[in-house]
């Protein structure tokens, strides 16, 4: 069963009260709070916020652990919650509790309430007795202000010559959060604290760098994989943190870079896909809960088939971390087939490692896979006025060197087929192939090879749309697929996926276009691109995506900024509407430039319209003489691709 916990809603956002109940520096005073009601002879619990279900789920409460439920609200009598008949509060003044639990934050006002009702001898607690310390609130009278929890998960490794980084800015400073700074707890596998830190985030926006071999020097460390738990304190503007995570090994063989892990742990996420021959596929399961995940409670399924779950039989301790071989739970699962995780709200958004036979790895995310959607009519009637509607755009790499394809994914537990135009770019924006894919089934393993034919430019994007005309469409409005690449000649690989939006119309429907700050339509852009230290060279892959008729040209700014958040150089450039870019940092910024922003960033900037980015890295190889050269030329081949946040 999943967790009884609230996380996100689409119309309301992220949700705090989990993150409250769930903070690792809560976990052992709601240990504690639990231990004292079942110690009690009588113990009541009163619940006005109706958060017991989530704190006993995550706290190890049971029904057996209490006499009574009690609530204020009289059209809940009688109703049943955890296996006990809700009681009105006003039985408490005539009952035998001795003790009295109050499972809500900033317990004062309720209290205040039913004062009256409590008997004299009866000892009342509440959830503040497991606030985190004042100095780490940014609201210290609003306890669960959505800045007080300003967190993310991130996967973290530093062993066997592999390595991580996570990688952001002090956004939060440019919104004018005063003396913001980070703080930290690394996990290990088994869910044991291997250091808790904190960092100052310095100037606003100047660059954040955790480095896994840094960290694990400083604190002397053996090698470890886990989870590194991040809180912004004091911040401003957003309460996601958001980052990019490289991972990358002693060897050129090891290169990846995925976005950040989304903050609200999901019921399911889609988007996996099963090995070929030759790799292995571990989804990385990390326990973002107080709780040990009970064998049975995580599962995956082949897309389309809810019948046949291979379940996860081992238990995974609080905060702790297994890489599951998708083949023990799904042995005759192989590619182009995608799998479905079952994860109840356990863990954020994971990570997968696909490791090949020659020692190859990389790493990526499935996403979540949304249960609040339906077919929606209103896309097809509207059509007319939002032109293409909703495109979901993705790079074709340089056709030369790179093999592109794409696998279009279910993103919606009402899904029951994809309508899906595919149509190829030049990076000048030319249409250069149209192929409807059908209606494809839940089930569909059908995927489509991208970058085949010519290119004139080199390179360019697809475009995946709905297929309007198709008899039986389901159109969501949640259109998403994976996108797969391969370096030629080493087979080095990355994955990115992501889902569609409009883009570029003055019109609106549902959020759409969306914006990275303020109501939409969305019709500028801020992207992040981190600079990455020698040998490894960054890139970006620019898309500028129009559903009807936008301006002809971007107007677009790359600031180069060094890691105080200071401007070191600008290049403008114009991308053609429906047209592409692809840059090299080495190529686009001299190597003194690059030199001063060491440890900085590019700052994608465009007041004229959305474009949307991917950012990625590229391995340099090493010439007869050891020394490093660049380009993929090399053979090395060692590259990675994701897409880009803004903020």
């Amino acid at each position: 069963m999943p967790l009884p916990i609230e996380t996100f809603s689409n119309r309301l956002g992220g949700f705090t009260h989990f993150k409250a109940l769930g903070h690792p520096l809560a976990a052992e005073s709601g240990a504690r709070l639990a231990a004292r009601v079942r110690a009690a002879k009588s113990a009541a619990v009163y619940d006005p916020a109706g958060q017991l279900p989530a704190f006993a789920a995550l706290h190890g409460l049971r029904s057996a652990d209490f006499k009574t439920l009690l609530a204020q609200d009289s059209l809940a009598v009688g109703r049943e919650v955890m296996g006990k008949k809700i009681a009105p509060v006003t039985q408490l003044q005539n009952s035998d509790a001795d003790l009295l639990f109050v499972p809500a934050f900033d317990s004062e006002r309720p209290l205040s309430q039913i004062a009256e009702l409590i008997p004299e001898k009866c000892e009342v607690i509440t959830l503040d007795e497991m606030r985190i310390p004042d100095r780490l609130l940014a609201n210290k009278r609003n306890y669960l202000f959505n800045l007080n929890f300003a967190t993310n998960f991130a996967f973290f490794r530093d062993e066997k010559g592999r390595h991580t980084r996570v990688v952001t800015a002090n956004y939060w400073g440019g919104y004018g959060a005063k003396d913001p700074f980070l703080w930290c707890r690394l996990f290990g596998m088994d869910g044991e604290i291997l250091a808790d830190f904190e960092r100052p985030l310095g100037a606003a926006n100047a660059t954040v760098v955790l480095d896994s071999r840094q960290i694990r020097k400083e604190f002397n460390l053996p090698e470890f994989s886990g989870q590194l738990f991040m809180s912004v304190i004091n911040g401003a503007g957003h309460d996601i943190v958001k980052y990019v995570v490289d991972t990358f090994g002693d060897s050129d063989s090891e290169l990846s870079c995925t976005h950040d892990a989304n903050a609200w742990p999901a019921d399911f996420y889609a988007g996996l896909p099963a090995p070929r021959a030759g790799e292995k596929v571990l989804l990385w399961v990390q326990n973002s809960h107080p709780a040990p995940i009970a064998p049975g409670e995580v599962g995956l399924n082949r897309m389309g088939d809810d019948k046949n779950i291979g379940w996860l039989r081992e238990e995974i301790p609080p905060f702790g971390s297994r890489a599951v071989d998708v083949s023990e739970l799904l042995p005759d699962a192989k590619w182009p087939q995608q799998l479905e995780i079952r994860a109840g709200k356990w863990f954020v958004r994971p990570r997968y490692e696909v490791v090949r036979e020659d020692g190859r790895r990389r790493i990526n995310h499935p996403n979540v896979e949304r249960t609040d959607l339906a077919h929606d009519e209103e896309i097809r009637r509207i059509a007319p006025r939002v032109g293409k509607g909703f495109i979901l755009p993705a790079p074709i790499l340089p056709v030369a060197e790179y093999q592109s394809e794409c696998l279009p994914t279910p993103m919606s537990r009402a899904l029951t087929n994809i309508p899906v135009i595919v149509v190829c770019r030049d990076a000048d924006g030319t249409e250069l192939r149209r192929e409807k894919l059908g209606v494809l089934p839940r089930d569909h393993a059908a995927t489509m090879e991208l970058s085949a034919g010519d290119f004139p430019s080199g390179y360019g994007h697809a475009e995946l749309l709905y297929d309007l005309d198709a008899p039986d469409a389901f159109l969501d409005g949640w259109l998403h697929s994976l996108f797969r690449y391969a370096h030629r000649k080493s087979g080095h690989g990355a994955d990115t996926s992501f889902g569609a939006h409009m883009f570029n119309i003055p019109m609106t429907f549902r959020g759409e276009p969306q914006s990275y700050k303020g109501p939409p339509p969305g019709l500028t852009t801020r992207l992040f691109l981190r600079l990455t230290p020698a040998p490894v060279e960054a890139f970006c892959h620019l898309i500028y995506p129009v559903s009807g008729e936008w301006r002809a040209q971007s107007d677009t700014k790359l600031e180069l900024k060094n890691a105080r958040g200071e401007d070191v150089a600008l290049r403008e450039i114009q991308i053609p509407a429906g047209g592409s870019r692809l840059f090299y940092c080495g190529e686009m910024f001299s190597a003194d430039e690059l030199q001063s922003a060491e440890g900085g960033y590019v700052l994608v900037r465009d007041g004229t319209c959305r474009l949307f980015g991917y950012h990625g890295a590229r391995m340099a190889g090493a010439d007869g003489n050891g020394s490093r050269v660049g380009g993929s030329g090399s053979g090395v081949g060692g590259f990675a691709l994701d897409h880009m946040f803004g903020f």
